[in-house]
């Protein structure tokens, strides 16, 4: 087995339970000749810290699976596995849906491994070489651990490149799955697409945030921007909205979405869904003097590294200072950002900077981050990446 010996007093973090090593902590290494494969950590007093993922390519050098003493085998990934859907059961996920994440990265103890169940069919993204090197390991592990009717991975992310690895999707055990499957949440229905839709093929981080929209939006004249395929729109109208303008670039998420209008029995007379980019958009309606009850925004991750923070710090005031503009008065914005580099505090001062510029005053009623099934490690924190607010606008 290669060795990493880190820097002096670089082991600190990982003895606090931090689960990265950068490339810059490391003193040597010694042995090492696969991508991704499993390593000794050492500090440089040449105490065993553990065993981790080795990426010859990426900042991240090292990502640890475990402490001293544990062996990293098939055992190894039955074990973390089975341990991640026993903390779903527990928390009673599966009883309002049967769409989950089921492992979620550092957080369940498999740094790069994301693994979804869309009703029979778990979908699978290998983000780091170490998954990638132990990929017939985990894909066992999930056959037997969960006895699904279909594998299928979606490893076609931009940040395989950063470590050193090709971009793929396609059926890894089982049979094909449908062109569109079925989930069920919280009384709805969906249909997703899992082949090419965002993500894995749905935001199930975003299933709370959906239920308390179902318990808000009774009567109000609802705005879902960048709609995807319906999924806050839908939600609205179960809680009895009085109509939801639901706005999205794609051609294809539109298409889905009025499938999944229809499929949970909504007429064409409650909602609309119109072809648009949302910043667009909401400069028309503004222009028009047009105003809602609630507006939702859900927009795509603006700052993909630290270098475009700057940029979407503006992207997201800019829509939020837009967006207060059209709410009646006493009217709810719902408002995220799922960008990691945005902290909380950052997104809260950005909504507050937005509502000065607007000339209009908020009330935060409500606070929101990912769905229980994408828990936060205390020792991780880069883990939480989805934050929210309900305001009162006025």
């Amino acid at each position: 087995m290669g060795k990493v010996r880190l820097k002096r007093g670089k082991e600190i973090s990982i003895l606090r339970g931090h689960p990265w090593i950068f490339s810059g902590a490391v003193d040597k290494t010694e042995g090492v000749v696969t991508n991704g494969e499993t390593v000794e950590v050492i500090s440089h007093s040449g105490q065993i810290l553990g065993y981790g993922a080795v990426s010859l390519h990426s900042q991240i050098r090292v990502r640890m699976w475990g402490g001293a003493g544990q062996p990293v085998n098939d055992m190894f990934f039955h074990a973390r596995i089975r341990e991640a859907l026993q903390r779903r059961s527990k928390q009673s996920i599966d009883k309002t849906t049967d769409a989950f994440r089921m492992v979620f990265s550092e957080s369940d103890g498999l740094p790069g491994l994301i693994a979804d169940q869309y009703a029979g069919c778990v979908v699978c993204q290998f983000l780091s070489a170490g998954t990638e090197y132990n990929r017939e390991k985990i894909i066992g592990a999930i056959v037997e651990e969960m006895y699904p009717e279909s594998v299928y991975e979606r490893s076609d992310i931009q940040v395989r490149e950063k470590e050193g690895l090709p971009l793929r999707k396609g059926l890894l055990a089982g049979k094909e799955p449908p062109e569109l499957i079925t989930i069920q949440e919280n009384g709805l229905s969906y249909f997703v697409d899992i082949r090419q839709g965002h993500k894995t093929g749905f935001y199930l981080d975003q299933r709370e945030s959906r239920e308390w929209v179902t318990t808000s939006a009774g009567g109000l004249d609802t705005l879902n921007c960048f709609s995807y395929t319906g999924g806050f729109g839908i939600a609205a109208l179960k809680g009895g909205a009085g109509y939801v303008t639901n706005i999205e670039t794609s051609a294809e998420c539109n298409a889905l979405g009025q499938k999944n209008f229809i499929l949970n029995g909504f007429v064409q007379e409650s909602f609309s869904i119109v072809q648009d980019d949302v910043f667009m958009a909401l400069r028309k309606y503004r222009d028009a003097g047009k105003t809602f009850d609630m507006i939702i925004l859900d927009p795509p991750r603006f700052a993909e590294s630290r270098s475009r923070l700057q940029g979407a710090i503006r992207g997201y005031k800019d829509i939020n200072l837009l967006a207060m503009k059209l709410l009646s008065r006493g009217g709810i914005l719902l408002t995220f950002s799922c960008s990691g580099h945005i902290t909380p505090d950052i997104f809260s001062d950005i909504v507050r900077a937005a509502a000065l510029d607007a000339g209009r005053e908020i009330q935060i009623i409500k606070k929101f981050q990912q769905s229980a099934d994408h828990p936060v490690m205390t020792a991780f924190p880069e883990g939480e990446y989805l934050k929210g607010q309900a305001c009162r606008v006025w």
